[in-house]
């Protein structure tokens, strides 16, 4: 029986992936995982139209990791304009609470149904258009985001699927693992799991050093049946890259908002960047198995 049409199922109807990123525990670089998987997919081809929607509401760092800060959302006939980080191209749409914050160092004090109502309308009020896939960033843990997420996207649950991102260490697994009991108790599919923070890549000579412990992801996923997509290390060129917000923005290096506020830069500074680091070398690694999971679970639909 088709699920019933609603304001969510019409808005996403051109959205061919949904990929939920997902983690146990804060801290272990999910966000930055997420920002890295939409570079990835929107490099994946010269027409490949992605989207990111960041529902951590109280901790937004996508627009920074995307050179995005100090611009604002604004309203069109047909609903709120994403804001576009690839500037002329328009192929990279980001949404996040943070673009409505009157200071970037606003803090979000909000309850339970104020969060289920902002995610309602960045599902059913924000003008992504055709995508071929939209990354959706989470809190860590398995909350009140989650639960209204799934909820408002029901109708379009055959498209979903989902990441989780863990750490080596014991304590970051053992959230995994309610994170995978999250996703199993919602039948939302995963498509695999990333270590993330395995070892660290020296700047100079490239070598990498165990600084917590590697392996426990790859194990995890062995152990459940999970695909493991791989192991990045901690990377000092991307991490100086996703926090440098203020030399990304474009040609005159403005923070203000463009005159054409759904697209603020005229190239696309970031991905050439991001593109140089060892980061972005595993990553493809990674993607290949993204696209070989999507392929998989399109098959037994």
């Amino acid at each position: 029986m088709a699920s019933p049409e609603t304001a969510v199922s019409r808005r996403l109807q051109s959205v061919k992936n949904i990929i939920i990123v997902l983690s146990g525990k804060g801290g272990v670089g999910k966000s930055s995982v997420s920002t890295q998987l939409a570079l990835n997919l929107y490099k994946s081809s010269s027409t490949a139209r992605v989207g990111i929607l960041d529902v951590d509401l109280t901790g937004p760092s996508i627009p920074r990791m995307l050179g995005l800060d100090g611009h604002g959302v604004h309203q069109s006939s047909d609903g709120w304009v994403p804001v576009y980080a690839d500037g002329a191209e328009a192929r990279l749409a980001c949404m996040s609470v943070g673009f409505l914050l009157k200071k970037k160092g606003d803090s979000v004090v909000w309850r339970g149904p104020k969060k289920n109502g902002m995610i309602r309308q960045f599902l059913s009020d924000v003008r992504w258009g055709d995508l071929d896939y939209l990354v959706i960033d989470t809190p860590p843990g398995t909350s009140d985001e989650h639960l209204s997420l799934l909820e408002h996207m029901a109708p379009v649950h055959s498209r979903l699927s989902s990441v989780i991102v863990t750490t080596p260490q014991a304590v970051a697994l053992m959230d995994a693992m309610k994170c995978l009991s999250f996703t199993r108790a919602v039948n939302l599919p995963v498509l695999g799991l990333i270590e993330n923070m395995s070892g660290y890549v020296c700047p100079c000579c490239g070598e990498i050093s165990n600084v917590f412990s590697t392996g426990g992801g790859e194990e995890m996923a062995r152990r459940e049946g999970l695909k493991f997509l791989g192991s990045l290390p901690v990377d000092t060129d991307l991490v100086s890259l996703l926090d440098a917000s203020d030399v990304k923005q474009g040609p005159d290096d403005s923070s203000e908002p463009s005159s054409t506020p759904e697209k603020p830069a005229e190239s696309f500074e970031l991905l050439g960047r991001y593109s140089e680091t060892s980061s972005a070398k595993l990553f493809q690694n990674i993607l290949e198995r993204v696209a070989t999971s999507l392929g998989e679970l399109a098959a037994r639909e």
